[in-house]
Parts: structure tokens; sequence; C-alpha cells
């Protein structure tokens, strides 16, 4: 074709378009492809280093689901991150990317160990003090990126993510320092909070699972049957849409995030009270960041949550297995990272379509189109459908 040719009939764009309605059978099966996909590229990485991927996933279900004490330490993972992935997806009801959950958790903990070793009482009164002071922390750390994305439209990405980094160190400081245990002194940890949650008999599974699945229900509840949820739903699909119908997008986008930190804080509450009872540099397993993961696999759906906080904590149960059998912690990561990865395509493959356009001679830019676009010649554009 004529270089005139080609400009006469416009040129033609690849553009991903948001779809009006998805079908809940169709966002299955995007999880379950992209899950599917994600563990057949972690068994080629398995494969590369000389290594059996059927002996590594026969090895390691037999020691998560084939004992009842693999199944309780995957209860026991599940739970901190079932509440950071629900940290992390009540912001995705919004669009809202809350990276920091890692740093609101330990900033939760650090809240509860203080109520903990310095507020004398019962215990039936110390925990709910706890939670408390835990929920109150993740909110306060992430009131300032909250502002900033509500009225400054600053990217809640960096904020949320650099404020882990400052958390941790915080958190360091007094886990080795003025509340460090000096009666051990291999301990680089704080005395032992004496408030614990209960445990379901004598197993190691606490209370903490009993908590995430409350703020599971309570959260799918608000956000499926009360006006503030329908709110959010509307202003996560469309900001301009909700500020045209009269609904108070600010103030809800500070509200998401607070709420979002809050939880995230719970999650450190849990953990410390339940598992770990000792506040130190090392309280989280990544948590926060895996709570992204378990975000991005249930569309930001809390009831979903649950059993891909469950599924993401036998994966990572079973990654100390394949440990122990040799694969590398960097090795683990990389695995990680791929599962993260067909996540998110798999949630841009249920939410948008694929649309070839062609753009008119002489045609503007439309205005207020949701879509990404590419030309054949590498220009971002916004062709006409």
């Amino acid at each position: 074709m004529k270089r005139s040719d080609r400009t006469t009939a416009g040129k033609r764009s690849f553009r991903l378009m948001r779809r009006a309605e998805t079908k809940p059978l169709y966002e299955v099966i995007c999880r379950i492809v992209s899950v599917l996909l994600a563990l057949l590229v972690a068994g080629v990485v398995i494969k590369l280093i000389g290594m059996s991927p059927i002996l590594m996933l026969q090895k390691a279900l037999k020691s998560t689901l084939g004992s009842s004490y693999g199944f309780e330490q995957a209860l026991v993972l599940a739970t901190p991150l079932i509440l950071c992935g629900l940290s992390v997806a009540v912001g995705l009801r919004m669009n809202i990317w809350n990276i920091g959950a890692e740093g609101q958790l330990f900033m939760g903990a650090w809240a509860a160990t203080w109520v903990g070793l310095f507020v004398p009482g019962p215990t039936a009164l110390i925990l709910p003090l706890m939670f408390i002071a835990g929920a109150l922390a993740g909110a306060l750390w992430i009131l300032i990126p909250a502002l900033a994305r509500a009225f400054l439209n600053v990217n809640e990405i960096i904020t949320t993510l650099l404020l882990n980094f400052v958390a941790i160190l915080f958190v360091n400081y007094f886990a080795i320092g003025p509340w460090r245990d000096s009666g051990v002194g291999i301990l680089l940890a704080t005395k032992r909070v004496p408030a614990e949650l209960p445990t379901f008999g004598n197993s190691y599974v606490h209370y903490g699972i009993l908590i995430a699945a409350a703020i599971a229900l309570v959260l799918a509840f608000a956000i499926q049957r009360t006006k503030w949820g329908y709110e959010i739903r509307i202003i996560g699909r469309n900001r301009r849409a909700g500020r045209f119908a009269g609904m108070p997008v600010n103030r809800n986008i500070l509200l998401v995030m607070l709420i979002s930190g809050a939880i995230a804080g719970v999650a450190g509450m849990s953990e410390l009270a339940g598992n770990v009872h000792r506040l130190s540099g090392t309280i989280s397993n990544q948590y926060g960041y895996q709570g992204i993961i378990v975000a991005a696999l249930s569309s930001g759906s809390p009831l979903v949550v649950l059993p891909v906080g469950f599924l993401l904590a036998i994966l990572l149960n079973a990654g100390i297995v394949l440990q122990a059998q040799g694969i590398s912690v960097n090795t683990m990561l990389a695995i990680n990272g791929v599962i993260l990865l067909f996540a998110a395509v798999g949630w841009v493959a249920s939410q948008y379509r694929l649309v070839v356009t062609r753009d008119q001679p002489g045609d503007e830019m439309e205005e207020g189109g949701e879509g990404i676009s590419m030309d054949e010649e590498g220009e971002g554009g916004s062709g006409r459908e």
C-alpha cells in the first residue's frame, strides 16, 4: 500500500477497552487459567535447576495438606495473608493500590506491642485494646498518602511503598533498642507480650483466622449492600461519573485508604498476639507484599480473598518444604513474582477486551474514553470505534 493510501485509510490501533460487564464465571476462568499458567512456569523453573517438578509437588502437598501439622501451619500463615489481602482488596474496589500494607502491618504490631507491654489489665481487656491500637496505627500510617491521593492526586503506589521502609526501621529501633528483652542476650526482640489470642484446642491455629473471616464478611456486605459500597464501586469504575452524580469522591478515597491501612494494622496485631508474641524486625514474612497477590487473584472481592489467601498459604508452606529440598530463597521469590505477574495478566484479561480500531484522517482525539491504545508506528492514540 502506498503511503498516501495508508494515510487516507488511517492508522490501525490496538486498544484495551474495559468491559461494560464482566460475567463472574469468566472472571473465575481467567483466574484459574492464570494460576495454572503460573504453576506451569514455576515447574519449568524447577526443572531448569535440575529437579523434578512432579516429585517436588508431591512432597509439598504431603507436608502441607497430608498432615494435621501442615494444615494448621497453613491456617496460621493464611491469617495475615487474608488480612493483608483484604487491606489491598478494599482499595482495589476504587482502583487504589495500597502497596504499603507491609509497613502498616509493622506499625499495627508496634502499637499492639505498646499496649500489651505497658498497659496493665486482664487479657480480656488488653486484647480489644491491642486490636484498636493496631487498627489506628495502620490507619495513621497511611493517612499522609491518603490525603495526598485524595486532595493532591499524588500517586499512592509510590508514597505507600516508600513508607514501608520507614516503618520497618522504626520497629527495628524499638525492638533492638528501648523495648529489647535484655534478659536474653541473643534475642533481638522485645519481651514476650502477655496477652495472647486463644487457640483452637491444642492446635497452633489462633482466633486471628476468625477475625479475618469476620472482616471479610463485613466488607463484602458493606460493598454489595450499602450506599457507601455502591458509591465506591461507581467511583472505582469511573471517577468522573461519580463526581457528576454528586458522590463525595475525595472523601471516599480518604475513607477507603484509611480502612485499608486499619485492616493491615490488625494483621500486625493478629500476628503478634496470635503467633510470634514478640515484636521484632522480622515479624512479617513479606505478608504485606503477598497480600497484593491475594487481592489481585481475588479481583478485589473480600469473600474470594478467603480461599485465595489459604491457597497462597499452602504455596508458602510448600515453599518452606521446597527450600529444605534444596531450592533457594531467590528461586521461591521468582516463583512468587511469576504468580503475581500472571495474576495481573488474568485480571486484565477478565476486565478488558482487545479492540482493533482505525483512525480516520482529521479525527481529533476523543475525550473520556477509557482504554489503552498503541498504533502501528508505536504512538499512543485513541481510535474511533
